[in-house]
């Protein structure tokens, strides 16, 4: 699917080819230190897998599978030139929520009536993906707080902050330290399919409404299916890393309280990354559950560990900076929501009134209930109480021989007047 960006007619965007990753390899290598961050780094390093691969990413992106979105990118061109890309994936199982993980425009593309590259050009990636995806109801991305154009970006085309979030490294001598400590996790158990239902509550409590709601996740999310689990081993063995991942059960409650997934690589060429889900009222667990990922980590070659940490967890990052840990990057995650408009199946202007009192009429006779008919029952002897009380009819013989004298009077003056 081509679209044109803008009123350039030059600019098209279509689904990426072969041919474009050299071009994309020299637009990623022109963006400079400062714009450089993990994203950007992540990008590179699929970029590579991709070019090796990409005959199998392209046939798995044909029928549904765990990497059919593995490199969903979209390209601009000019003139058969790249000018610019977007990369999106689904953030939940359910593909109700997706995600913008990269947008790229070469900065040497000429403005068009003074409008900067970035405004034109990502915004015309970014209408697409809303209009090409029709399943997506809500959008995320996340945006380093010192990239001013990349968040201006963002804003013009209406993403709003949703949560602050920030990256800490831990250096090996402080995971030599942590793993001197004997970690008090009597109930650590290693995750499976069958945690899932418990997986889910965790991180349904650990967050806020409003993120909870964007993120939309649900059990499915949680769990690993047999094509999902080969496909990760193929892809550990080839990128020699190695995920180990467990919870924390509390037997009385029956809940999990604590996770943790640790993504470590084997040849020490990256940082080892990290997921770490503790319960609000369970916060004394981040020293254990992190000295017992320092325990894990001390069988491999010396390399930081990478977490991160949100704006709704002060004692999270309370922890770390006792821990002496350094913050290496600060960001802020983004959300839009996007409600596709429907075509009416009749259009209203040539809708006449009689059509609309037509629809307004009920389908059938109306037929009153029995709570009504009871209740004209126990109102029929209650009015004609009030009418007898309102009205009273004497009945002694008196009253009745004044009444039938009263005629009989009027007559007779009637007569003598």
């Amino acid at each position: 699917m081509n679209s044109p960006v803008s009123e350039n007619e030059k600019n098209v965007i279509r689904p990426i080819q072969y041919r474009d990753l050299e071009a994309i390899e020299q637009l990623t290598t022109g963006v400079t230190d400062a714009d450089s961050n993990s994203c950007s780094t992540t990008f590179d390093r699929q970029l590579q897998q991709v070019k090796r691969w990409y005959w199998l990413f392209k046939f798995l992106s044909w029928f549904p599978n765990p990497y059919q979105y593995a490199f969903c990118v979209y390209v601009v061109g000019q003139i058969q030139q790249i000018r610019g890309l977007i990369k999106i994936a689904p953030f939940n199982r359910t593909r109700s929520t997706w995600r913008v993980e990269r947008v790229l425009v070469d900065a040497e593309t000429p403005q068009l009536k003074n409008i900067p590259v970035m405004s034109e050009l990502g915004s015309g990636l970014l209408r697409h993906c809303f209009e090409a995806i029709w399943e997506a109801r809500t959008w995320v991305l996340e945006v380093n707080i010192h990239h001013k154009s990349t968040l201006a970006l963002y804003r013009q085309n209406g993403f709003q902050p949703l949560a602050q979030l920030t990256y800490w490294a831990i250096a090996p001598e402080l995971l030599q330290e942590l793993a001197k400590h004997e970690p008090d996790v009597p109930n650590l158990l290693p995750v499976s399919n069958a945690d899932a239902q418990l997986l889910y509550q965790l991180d349904t409590v650990s967050m806020p409404p409003l993120v909870r709601q964007v993120f939309d996740r649900h059990i499915q999310d949680f769990k690993t299916g047999v094509l999902r689990s080969f496909l990760g081993n193929v892809q550990q063995w080839f990128n020699h890393t190695e995920v180990v991942s467990g919870y924390v059960f509390e037997p009385q409650r029956k809940a999990a309280i604590g996770y943790f997934k640790l993504r470590l690589c084997r040849d020490g060429s990256t940082s080892h990354e990290a997921e770490l889900t503790v319960h609000p009222a369970y916060t004394f667990l981040y020293p254990e559950l992190l000295a017992q990922m320092a325990r894990v980590v001390q069988e491999l070659p010396p390399q930081s560990l990478q977490l991160a940490s949100a704006d709704y967890q002060p004692e999270r990052e309370e922890y770390l900076e006792q821990l002496g840990a350094e913050r290496i990057e600060h960001t802020l995650l983004m959300s839009r929501s996007v409600w596709h408009k429907l075509r009416e199946a009749k259009p209203l202007e040539g809708l006449q009134l009689s059509d609309v009192l037509q629809g307004l009429q009920p389908a059938r006779t109306p037929i009153p209930s029995r709570m009504t008919w009871l209740k004209s029952l126990s109102k029929t002897p209650q009015v004609a109480l009030k009418a007898e009380t309102a009205h009273p009819v004497s009945t002694s013989p008196q009253a009745l021989l004044k009444e039938k004298k009263l005629p009989s009077e009027s007559s007779e003056t009637r007569i003598r007047d």
